[in-house]
């Protein structure tokens, strides 16, 4: 797979009375992630969004394996896994330390400026097949 990986640093308010990074936390780091691979891959999600189209989240997957703490240096490790004519999938896998703490996915679909499904525009669907992972 075409993974990018980005450092995280555990915030202090990210994490539970427990001192644990609440579970609802990760999929902020996932967006991080998602937005970091497109940009080194070379498709700024914001020029997309400039251009009149959105990726909306569709469906969200996350298993906990391990826990963070504050200050924690996480690495969340980013690819596309699958490409269709209205959406993308990308997959997490989130480390601390060389051990896995969270796997994800979230499926997204192409929406227009007037919220409404469409096929991703032809620049988008060659930018994400060219990186998705067989």
């Amino acid at each position: 797979m075409q993974w990018v990986d980005v450092p995280i640093r555990v915030r202090y308010a990210d994490t539970d009375r427990m001192g644990i990074v609440y579970h609802g936390f990760y999929p902020m780091y996932f967006e991080t992630g998602r937005t970091e691979f497109m940009r080194e891959k070379g498709c700024e999600y914001r020029t997309f969004e400039d251009m009149g189209f959105h990726l909306v989240v569709t469906a969200l997957e996350a298993k906990y394996h391990s826990t963070a703490t504050y200050d924690d240096l996480l690495i969340v490790r980013t690819a596309v896994s699958e490409v269709k004519s209205r959406g993308v999938t990308f997959e997490y896998n989130v480390f601390h330390d060389g051990t896995l703490v969270v796997e994800g996915r979230t499926r997204h679909v192409c929406m227009n400026g007037e919220k409404r499904a469409i096929r991703l525009p032809p620049p988008l669907l060659d930018f994400l097949r060219n990186v998705e992972s067989p």
